[in-house]
């Protein structure tokens, strides 16, 4: 898997100050895009990878979507 990402000091994710990490990740094998969660451990730690589009869609407009956003815009 690889991940993408911009201007964090570990320049593949977000790094959240709950301890949850968030990329934007792509399978080299299969091409595929998706945002990668990766809880902390208190809240379970259960990694999930969700389609960009469902990612896109889904309520509020934090500084995740936003990160997300600016990343899908410098690549057109």
């Amino acid at each position: 898997m690889e991940q993408i990402s911009r201007g964090h000091s570990d320049p593949r994710d977000l790094p959240q100050a709950n301890g949850d990490r968030w990329l934007l990740a792509r399978n080299p094998d299969t091409g595929r895009v998706f945002v990668r969660h990766e809880p902390n451990l208190p809240s379970g730690g259960q990694v999930a990878d969700i389609e960009i589009g469902a990612f896109l869609i889904a309520a509020g407009n934090g500084p995740k979507k936003q990160e997300l956003l600016w990343l899908i815009g410098s690549l057109v």
